[in-house]
């Protein structure tokens, strides 16, 4: 028994590894910038690994040498619209990608607010190189996707919208094509701008973080919510809605599992917090935090644009890493500039008899809006994707800095290391996914 409590606790941790993209160790580099198509590509000991890294409806292919920190660039292939996030099957041979024409502000200037194009499409993955064929049919989608992912034994895929807030489910068909929309018995409670869905470990309790949205000069503040739901064979259930402080100043956006203790990571857009939420026995959630940190090194001096993105776990559980972005600009002499703000990986150290992260690092992206990265599953990478380009003061006048794909080496005590980056050419489009795959 004992030994094979420890083989279904490994093969968990393999699953978490899967649908988080990524993981981390130690080593140094020489920092540098370089052209992603130079560095000579090499297999890890770990098997391969490849990044995607989608730029408007272009998604590209990189091979990643885990052990030199380098990219390769080998192909691309291209949507029918946006690329908003993208999915990984458990068995490493499927990737479901959602995509969309509709989006934030910030896209090309003649895309539609809500879009009027939706859909999810699969894929093969090759086994070999990585290269990734369209299969099946693809699946309409009612309104901008914002989240994917697949449940834990890939028999369905879950779907999260921001406007309106929704979830959707899709079964899996046996041969890994897209099924038919799973009919709920009931009106789920969606709350407010949804921005990320994940499926507990368990395969028994789907979180829906609904983020809210701050207050404007004409509107007040939508409260944020944790929303809980049991979960069977792709049907949901209403359970619980953690909100704190009815929800106001909790404008959820992202969270991630520890592998191995009832502890759930979760990240604060606005209030550049990380908080953290005890699982309990009934299948919920804590309904305060546990423990709530800034992830800022000046939480007492926030530039406009200033907010808090993704969150991705080390596969040990010792450590947590968060999103600082920051984009806000102003003009100057007729050309938007960069305001400030710190643009910053943040790195906690995780107490693990009691959940409380101690925050030891903010290491710099070197780039301007960092809303992605990733870790490799072996977890000795980290990967950034920086996604806009912005022009930036200086002394003497005024420098763009491009997007860019920069690489971090992560150390045994968690910390980074930068090592290079590769700069791409976005134009007015964004490096908007991004995500690490390991090969079957």
């Amino acid at each position: 028994m004992k030994n094979d409590r420890q083989k279904i606790r490994g093969a968990m941790l393999s699953l978490l590894a899967l649908v988080g993209f990524g993981l981390l160790a130690p080593g140094a580099g020489k920092s540098q910038s370089t052209s992603a198509s130079n560095p000579t590509s090499k297999t890890s000991a770990q098997g391969k690994i490849e990044l995607y890294a989608a730029v408007g409806a272009e998604l590209t292919r990189y091979d990643v040498d885990v052990d030199g920190a380098t990219l390769v660039k080998r192909g691309s292939i291209t949507l029918p619209a946006n690329v908003q996030e993208a999915a990984l099957h458990p068995s490493r041979r499927y990737f479901y990608v959602a995509w969309s024409n509709g989006g934030p502000s910030n896209l090309p200037p003649n895309t539609v607010a809500k879009g009027d194009q939706h859909g999810l499409t699969a894929f093969q993955i090759d086994p070999a190189s990585g290269a990734l064929t369209p299969y099946g049919n693809p699946a309409a989608l009612p309104s901008r996707p914002i989240h994917v992912t697949t449940d834990i034994p890939g028999t369905h895929v879950l779907t999260a919208y921001n406007d309106p807030s929704g979830l959707t489910v899709h079964r899996v068909n046996p041969d890994g094509t897209i099924g038919s929309l799973v009919e709920q018995r009931s009106a789920l409670d969606v709350g407010i701008y949804g921005h990320q869905v994940r499926v507990d470990p368990s395969n028994k309790m789907v979180i829906l973080a609904t983020r809210g949205n701050g207050p404007t000069p004409t509107k007040p503040e939508d409260p944020g919510a944790l929303k809980i739901f049991s979960y069977n064979d792709g049907l949901l259930t209403n359970r619980i809605s953690i909100a704190p402080g009815g929800g106001f100043n909790f404008q959820v956006r992202h969270l991630d599992f520890h592998p191995s203790r009832p502890w759930i990571f979760v990240s604060l857009e606005r209030q550049n917090k990380l908080q953290v939420y005890q699982k309990l026995d009934d299948g919920t959630l804590s309904k305060a935090p546990l423990f709530s940190k800034d992830t800022l090194m000046d939480p007492a001096n926030v530039r406009p644009g200033q907010a808090l993105g993704t969150i991705h776990m080390h596969p040990s559980g010792r450590f947590v890493y968060l999103a600082n972005r920051a984009s806000g600009s102003e003009d100057f002499k007729g050309t938007p500039v960069f305001v400030g703000g710190e643009n910053s990986i943040a790195v906690f150290a995780i107490n693990q008899e009691t959940g409380e992260p101690t925050r030891i690092q903010n290491m710099d992206t070197h780039g301007i809006h960092v809303r992605t990265f990733a870790l490799d599953p072996s977890g000795r990478i980290l990967i950034a994707g920086n996604m806009m380009e912005l022009a930036v003061r200086e002394k003497d006048g005024v420098k763009t800095v491009p997007a860019s794909l920069a690489l971090f080496r992560v150390h045994a005590d968690g910390k980074l290391e930068f090592v290079r980056k590769y700069d791409l050419n976005v134009g007015s489009r964004n490096l908007f996914w991004m995500g690490m795959v390991p090969l079957p």
